[in-house]
């Protein structure tokens, strides 16, 4: 955020450095004294020096977005400094895909019931006693010529 205003406080960094910060100063509009860390982080992931080169050469109307993207990665590369914002990304890209699957599986589930809650449902068939489909459902799984069946599903004597 830039501020059109400068207050007597120096700016995050003139305060960090330890310097007078100027009317001029590169710093004052992107690293308010509100937000010590940010200047911090920036500072000894990229070093002063280097920004300020940056921020010289980048575009006054690309310049907040450049320091957001500066303070983005430092903190990132604090955390993480082997892979710094590419392993949060690869996290995230990781992420998105798993999702992307789960909703593409989500979306087939749905289909899957609306087609089954439309579409008019067949009778069952019913086969003769004698035939046999090779599947029996537990119903059929009581002989009625057996004594011994027949004792079990009255649930008592016969």
């Amino acid at each position: 955020m830039a501020s059109s205003s400068y207050s007597s406080s120096p700016c995050a960094a003139c305060k960090f450095l330890r310097r007078k910060c100027m009317p001029d100063c590169v710093f004052a509009p992107y690293f308010p004294p509100e937000e010590p860390q940010k200047f911090a982080n920036v500072h000894k992931v990229f070093g002063a020096s280097n920004v300020s080169k940056l921020l010289n050469e980048v575009p006054t109307y690309q310049r907040e977005d450049a320091v957001n993207s500066l303070a983005f990665e430092a903190e990132a590369r604090l955390k993480d400094p082997v892979y710094g914002c590419v392993g949060a990304i690869s996290v995230l890209q990781r992420q998105v895909i798993r999702l992307q699957r789960e909703l593409d599986v989500t979306n087939a589930n749905l289909i899957r019931y609306a087609y089954n809650e439309m579409r008019p449902r067949p009778p069952l068939p019913s086969l003769p006693a004698d035939q046999s489909s090779g599947f029996y459902y537990p119903y059929q799984w009581i002989d009625p010529n057996c004594d011994e069946d027949k004792e079990r599903s009255s649930g008592g004597n016969v």
